[in-house]
C-alpha cells in the first residue's frame, strides 16, 4: 500500500472515518506515520480545549486568590494547591474512578418545574473525562502563574490608572489584565507546551478510547505490539510532538510580540523554552 492509499484509508481513522479495521497484515512505514498522525488529532483536541477553557478559569482563580476576602481567596488557594500538589496521572485515575461511579443511565433533576435528564456515561470516555482532568490541572498551574504576574504589576501603573479616574472593571480591563498577560506570557507558553506533552498520559490513564478512536500513543502501542519493534512507532510520535511544539512556540511567540508591541525591541522579553520534566 503506497502512502497515498494509506492517507486515504487511515488519515481520519482516529475520528471514525475510513477503514474500520486497523492494519493486520504487512504494516508499512506509511501506515504507521499516517495512523499516528491521525491520532495526533486527539492530542491537539485535548490541548486546545483544555488551554482555552483553562485560560478563562485560571484568570478567575488568580483574581480570587489575589483578593483580600478569605471567603473568596481560600477556595482558590486550596484548588490550586490540590491540583499542583498531586501528580497528573493520579488525577486521571481518581477522576476516572469518580466518573464510573456516576449512574450510567443519567441523572434526573427538576429545574423550574421541568424534569431534566443529564447523560453521565460520557464522563468515563477519554474525549470528555480526560479533557476535564487536563482542564482542571492546567487551570491550577496557569492560575499560579497569573497570580504571580498580578502581584508583579507595577504600582506606578495602578496609581496612574487611579489618577485618570479608572477603577473597578475598567481599571482591570485596561491596565491590570494586559500588564498581567505581558508579564506572565513567557511562563504561560511553557505551561502550554507541557500541557500538550501531558496529553500523552491520556493513553496510560484509565480512560478508554471510544471505538478505537485513540490518540497518537494508542496507535503507536498497537504497532509496537503487532511488529514487535517499538523503535519505529514511538520515534514517530516524538517527531510529531516536536513539530507541534514548534508550532506552539511560533504561535505564542507571535502573541508575545503583540502583547509587547508598545515596548522598544531591545526591551521586549523573549520566550525561552524551559520544559518541566517532573511536576
Amino acid at each position: 500500500m503506497i502512502c497515498g492509499e494509506a492517507l486515504q484509508s487511515y488519515g481520519l481513522r482516529a475520528l471514525g472515518y475510513g477503514e474500520r479495521l486497523l492494519p493486520r497484515g504487512e504494516i508499512t512505514l506509511c501506515d504507521q506515520v499516517v495512523l499516528i498522525g491521525s491520532g495526533m488529532i486527539w492530542n491537539v483536541y485535548f490541548a486546545v480545549l483544555a488551554l482555552l477553557f483553562g485560560f478563562a478559569f485560571a484568570v478567575l482563580l488568580a483574581v480570587a486568590k489575589n483578593t483580600p476576602s478569605r471567603l473568596t481567596r481560600k477556595p482558590a488557594e486550596w484548588f490550586i494547591f490540590v491540583f499542583r500538589g498531586s501528580p497528573l496521572f493520579i488525577q486521571f485515575f481518581m477522576a476516572y474512578e469518580a466518573f464510573v461511579m456516576l449512574p450510567r443511565l443519567g441523572v434526573e433533576f427538576e429545574l423550574f418545574g421541568i424534569m431534566i435528564e443529564a447523560e453521565t456515561r460520557w464522563f468515563a470516555r477519554a474525549w470528555l473525562g480526560a479533557l476535564i482532568v487536563l482542564f482542571l490541572n492546567t487551570s491550577a498551574y496557569t492560575a499560579e502563574i497569573f497570580y504571580g504576574a498580578l502581584r508583579a504589576v507595577p504600582k506606578g501603573d495602578l496609581e496612574a490608572a487611579d489618577a485618570y479616574g479608572l477603577s473597578g472593571w475598567k481599571k482591570f480591563r485596561r491596565i491590570t489584565f494586559p500588564t498581567m498577560l505581558r508579564l506572565a506570557w513567557p511562563a504561560y507558553t511553557n505551561e502550554a507546551i507541557f500541557l500538550f506533552h501531558a496529553t500523552a498520559l491520556v493513553f496510560f490513564a484509565s480512560f478508554p478510547a471510544f471505538q478505537q478512536k485513540g490518540d497518537a500513543l494508542y496507535y503507536a502501542s498497537y504497532f509496537a505490539d503487532r511488529t514487535f519493534n517499538p523503535f519505529i512507532p514511538y520515534p514517530i510520535v516524538a517527531v510529531y510532538f516536536v513539530i507541534f511544539t514548534l508550532v506552539i512556540i511560533g504561535v505564542f511567540g507571535a502573541m508575545n510580540r503583540r502583547l509587547n508591541r508598545h515596548l522598544p525591541s531591545e526591551q521586549r522579553p523573549r520566550l525561552r523554552l524551559r520544559p518541566t520534566l517532573i511536576r
